[in-house]
């Protein structure tokens, strides 16, 4: 468990409610042959978040600071700090409904409440930990979820039994069907997400700082751990969601939805279902809750120049804002769609401008010295980036 640490805010903001959604569609829909872009996505989002982690720890600053101070040019750095604000500050604003309502989806499943008490008691529950200020706190808390959350959803899937060989033929044997580039675009989509870079080089350098550690190249190899464990449990926990959908729903994508796991798991798992599905969205909801707003903090703050400090006034206002906003519309039963679709688009555009920048950024020797990226890591990084490039451009065209 000591290897884990910032890295697991990266697992924790991308197993949310939607990822449940998605992957429980996937299994549903076409069984174990979507694991691949699984498999895929983990590793391009393990090679991003290791030099956002890297950048945070060696310059000491975030991704949105190190995007700010990159241009000289003013229209530059105002389209940057544009893009920044809609896409990471609006965006998570409005996907912070989804969070919450997800969470309280959890809470629904097993106790009789209603949607707007069950939404409430998670905003609150975040606004609890989020006003906190202990960064340490924070991390540990959602450390736990996600153990929570895996054990649930690794517990289930061990439950169901699945088709072991079916499930190593899906990770490794590439394939479309019919009708699911969709799909595979959105499991690449809901890993491989912008705001996470600004997250993770903001708190590996929050972490850094508040250890005291001075062994730069023993922090490197232990954020390097912790960041491949972190993402790896990640992956692991949405490919438990996807084997145990297909075990149990496959070819009833037209009619399935994620809501329906508690009900049709009863057959296999009895009573435990409903209990099992509500600890698992509860704790996949609240994650997201809080790092998403906790993001947003970041990477505002930091591309208008203020201080991304816990405590700050700012940082603060920036966090409860994007909070605020999610319990409202989750609480009053309506989703923020003409927000969602804008936060998407300035997404679609921001996610191959922020990859470029990083992979450009880690190549400066004038920034991170003898840290920057070798041969291998810029291999990696431009294929991963030709991808996330191509991925940002098909969302823009299929919003547009």
């Amino acid at each position: 468990m000591k290897k884990f640490g910032p890295g697991l805010l990266v697992a924790a903001a991308f197993i949310g409610p939607g990822t449940v959604a998605t992957a429980s569609k996937a299994g549903a829909g076409f069984g174990f042959a979507l694991l691949w872009a699984l498999l895929f996505s983990v590793f391009a989002t393990i090679v991003l978040q290791e030099m956002a982690a890297r950048l945070g720890l060696v310059t000491g600053k975030g991704l949105a600071e190190a995007v700010r101070s990159s241009f000289k040019s003013p229209e530059l750095k105002n389209l940057s700090i544009f893009l920044i604000v809609a896409a990471i500050g609006l965006g998570n604003a409005a996907y912070q409904t989804g969070n919450i309502a997800g969470a309280a989806l959890g809470i629904n499943s097993a106790i009789e409440l209603s949607n707007q008490a069950a939404a409430a008691i998670i905003a609150l529950l975040a606004f609890a930990l989020l006003a906190s200020g202990q960064y340490k706190l924070i991390e540990k808390s959602l450390i736990a979820l996600v153990v929570l959350m895996s054990f649930v959803f690794l517990l289930t899937l061990i439950w169901v039994g699945p088709d072991w060989a079916g499930i190593l033929k899906g990770l490794f044997t590439p394939s479309i069907p019919d009708g699911s580039v969709l799909l595979v675009i959105a499991l690449i989509g809901t890993t491989v997400v912008p705001y996470n870079l600004f997250l993770h080089a903001s708190s590996v350098s929050k972490s850094f700082q508040e250890s005291g550690e001075q062994d730069i190249d023993a922090a490197l190899s232990n954020s390097r751990w912790d960041t491949g464990l972190s993402i790896g449990f990640g992956g692991l926990i949405t490919l438990a969601i996807i084997a145990t959908s297909a075990t149990a729903f496959f070819g009833q994508s037209d009619s399935f939805q994620a809501a329906q796991l508690a009900q049709q798991l009863e057959p296999l798992l009895g009573p435990a279902a409903k209990y099992c599905f509500a600890i698992g969205m509860l704790a996949a909801g609240l994650t997201s809750a809080i790092a998403a707003p906790l993001a947003a903090a970041f990477a505002v703050c930091g591309a208008l120049g203020w201080s991304t400090e816990f405590n700050n006034l700012r940082f603060r206002a920036v966090w409860f804002v994007v909070l605020l906003t999610g319990a409202i519309f989750a609480i009053a039963g309506t989703k923020p769609l003409a927000a969602i679709i804008f936060a998407q688009a300035a997404n679609g555009l921001l996610l191959p401008l922020i990859a470029i920048f990083l992979l450009l950024a880690m190549n400066q020797e004038k920034l991170l010295g003898s840290y920057k990226n070798g041969t291998l890591a810029n291999c990696l990084g431009g294929f991963v980036v030709v991808l996330v490039s191509c991925l940002g451009l098909y969302k823009l065209y299929s919003l547009f």
